[in-house]
């Protein structure tokens, strides 16, 4: 498994919608890299966001 992920492959991955990932990035819940103009996002960061929502699902 690549250590980095494309924003098409993070929407594949977690099944969300392309305009999801992207709010996701800009609202900083998942954190992401740039390379030149390319956006990455590193795989333990995307693990950790989707841990966390079973994490707030829980406490409701």
């Amino acid at each position: 498994m690549a250590a980095l992920l494309t924003i098409k492959n993070f929407c594949d991955e977690f099944s969300i919608s392309r305009s999801t990932a992207y709010r996701l990035r800009d609202s900083g819940d998942v954190p992401h890299v740039k390379i030149g103009r390319a956006v990455r996002i590193r795989r333990e960061d995307a693990m950790a966001w989707y841990q966390s929502l079973a994490c707030d699902a829980a406490n409701d």
